[in-house]
């Protein structure tokens, strides 16, 4: 535990640092706020290349869907710690430099951060102090199929990452920009939301229940923990389904329309 603890501590800032300086050495115009925005995407995919490559090893060493076990599933938990505390200063270090821009850096309490952010910090907070719990003590030797599963809900960030990177260096207009909300939309859909009915119809396929029966079987702070997870993801969604109808919302099919 403390090594690992030990080692997301170092990683995750050291990786930042080290993004940072090579973008201020490979594109010395580039504004500190766009290397720190960058830089705090890079990071951010990274991780979620870690956690998506660490679920799907999770998922594929688990035949047994409640009593299968794999170390990752306990491991990475520690290795994520350190990530959700960086990356909340992160978020917080983005807000400073864009409101520098502005000349309003003054104005950035962190009160005033903490309501623009109060959903993304909200989800951070449950990490830590509801989910990391639950998976490193309450869930006892069960359930290590599932907290692959939930690693897996990372493979959409990459592609977020990209977009805002895109937007913040005014690529909207580019054929990869069109390309990547494609793939966000496709990843987020499959990964954050299809992903709780194929954990539901694992665990069904494997009692010999169908998908409809297994809310049923299984215990109610289940189904509630599912419900409060799935809830942001919905949100989130929503709102990439109607930057993508924006997206495509161009002069020539409203013309059509």
């Amino acid at each position: 535990m403390l090594p690992t603890l030990a080692g997301g501590t170092l990683f995750f800032p050291g990786l930042f640092a080290l993004c940072s300086w090579v973008l201020r050495r490979w594109r010395p115009e580039w504004t500190c706020t766009d290397r720190v925005m960058i830089s705090t995407r890079l990071v951010s995919s990274v991780q979620a290349v870690l956690a998506t490559g660490s679920g799907i090893v999770i998922i594929l060493s688990c035949n047994d869907v409640v009593t299968g076990r794999h170390w990752l599933a306990r491991e990475y938990v520690w290795f994520l710690i350190p990530y959700m505390i960086y990356d909340s200063y992160a978020m917080y270090l983005c807000d400073w430099y864009r409101a520098s821009d502005q000349d309003r850096a003054h104005s950035l309490t962190l009160r005033s951060f903490l309501s623009r952010n109060r959903l993304m910090i909200t989800h951070h907070a449950v990490i830590l102090f509801v989910l990391v719990p639950v998976a490193q003590r309450l869930r006892g030797d069960l359930g290590d199929f599932f907290v692959g599963c939930i690693f897996t809900a990372e493979l959409s960030t990459p592609f977020v990452s990209l977009g805002r990177v895109l937007i913040q260096l005014k690529q909207q207009h580019t054929l990869l920009y069109k390309v990547n909300g494609i793939l966000t939309l496709a990843t987020f859909l499959c990964c954050r939301i299809l992903l709780f009915p194929f954990m539901y119809w694992s665990y069904g396929h494997q009692q010999g229940l169908s998908l409809l029966q297994v809310p049923f079987r299984i215990p109610f702070f289940c189904n509630m923990a599912n419900a409060f997870l799935i809830a942001p993801q919905i949100y989130w969604f929503s709102l990439l389904c109607r930057k993508a109808l924006r997206l495509f919302d161009t002069p020539q099919a409203k013309k059509d329309g």
